[in-house]
């Protein structure tokens, strides 16, 4: 494994990289940087380009900043017809559930250092006209055993703010956030996955024209069930993992699409920790699945690798790419971001925050092999 930082630690916080290949073999990361997160009218979307020729990473440069608005959760991908998206939020008024989703495209990023940007809009996400009865008729028994008091007042407290919120037009077009890459399936469809912190669930955005037009999916409604990461199975279903932000069980949540990403079965736990922190899982070449997530159920001071041979039935631990179980100051290493290069390389960025050292961007590269 090598590693290393993509910027050195600083006082600033660097955080939810995303990372990509581009056609001429070059990598692409970029990240939000800034004195804070949603509260904080400083925050920019910064990037970095790896050279395939020098084998080295840039100095930093600006990807998108709205003035004096936070600019947040920066994905990026790279469509059918070879166009890079940057996928991001604007903090309207410095809470999450004001976000707006916007966008810029490119297709002339083989130069040095940023991307030269043809276009920037607005992304709308318009939830379907089933999207109140979707949300309020979803059976939550499945999820919890109500013997726990602590759940049980979550519960209540949850039911309680979606009956509230629903209704609201402007609020259920607001505040659709991404986080993990968009991906481009087998027929060419794009999945960007989206969820709310107002509304604590998912949703997927979709497009069949390489986002001239885009259409919602019906909602992936789980208590906390946020941040999906969306792998396709070689019979063209969907798995899409969820980050947990709700209370126990502290696991991973997978929900199923087998209609190319309409709809979504109720999520389920499955048997992978989860302490409320970002994943993402990619299909490599050889069909072996991977997935990069925060092995403990209460703590982000442990990052770590899985892999499934069964298109994501079963997951074996692999190997710790960050473990401070026997340090005695614990970093936070968290929001990683996985691709496989042209060359097999398995490409790692991720935030590393260490007390008194700093807040950076770090990057680990494994040859395939090296996963297990």
């Amino acid at each position: 494994m090598e590693s290393g930082y993509i910027i050195q630690p600083e006082k600033w916080h660097n955080h939810a990289s995303c990372i990509v290949q581009l056609p001429n073999s070059d990598l692409l990361a970029c990240w939000y940087h800034g004195s804070g997160e949603r509260e904080a009218d400083d925050v920019i979307i910064e990037g970095s380009r790896f050279s395939a020729e020098t084998n080295q990473w840039s100095k930093r440069f600006l990807m998108a900043d709205a003035e004096n608005y936070p600019d947040c959760n920066p994905c990026m991908f790279i469509d059918s017809a070879n166009k890079l998206w940057l996928v991001y939020v604007t903090i309207l008024a410095n809470e999450w559930h004001t976000a707006l989703l916007r966008y810029r495209t490119s297709v002339d990023f083989d130069k040095p250092l940023s991307p030269i940007w043809n276009w920037s809009d607005v992304l709308h996400t318009t939830p379907s006209d089933s999207f109140i009865t979707d949300v309020l008729d979803t059976d939550y028994s499945t999820f919890f055993c109500f013997n726990d008091e602590a759940d049980s007042k979550w519960m209540t407290e949850y039911f309680k703010k979606q009956n509230n919120l629903v209704n609201n037009k402007l609020f259920r077009r607001l505040g659709w956030m991404p986080r993990c890459r968009a991906v481009v399936l087998s027929d060419n469809r794009i999945i960007l996955p989206l969820y709310s912190d107002g509304f604590d669930f998912s949703i997927m955005l979709i497009s069949d024209n390489n986002g001239v037009q885009w259409h919602t999916s019906k909602p992936i409604v789980s208590p906390g069930g946020v941040q999906p990461s969306v792998v396709e199975r070689k019979n063209g279903d969907l798995a899409a993992y969820l980050r947990n932000n709700g209370p126990a069980p502290h696991s991973i949540m997978r929900t199923m699409s087998y209609d190319r990403g309409e709809s979504w079965s109720i999520p389920e736990y499955i048997d992978l920790p989860n302490p409320g922190a970002g994943i993402e899982a990619i299909c490599l070449k050889n069909g072996v699945w991977a997935m990069v997530y925060n092995d403990t159920d209460r703590s982000r001071h442990r990052l770590a690798i899985a892999v499934s041979t069964d298109e994501g039935d079963n997951w074996e631990l692999c190997k710790y790419i960050e473990n401070d179980d026997n340090n005695e100051v614990k970093g936070s290493y968290s929001y990683p971001s996985i691709i496989q290069t042209a060359d097999n390389k398995i490409w790692i960025t991720y935030t590393h925050q260490i007390p008194a050292v700093g807040n950076t961007i770090k990057w680990v590269r494994f040859e395939k092999d090296q996963i297990c």
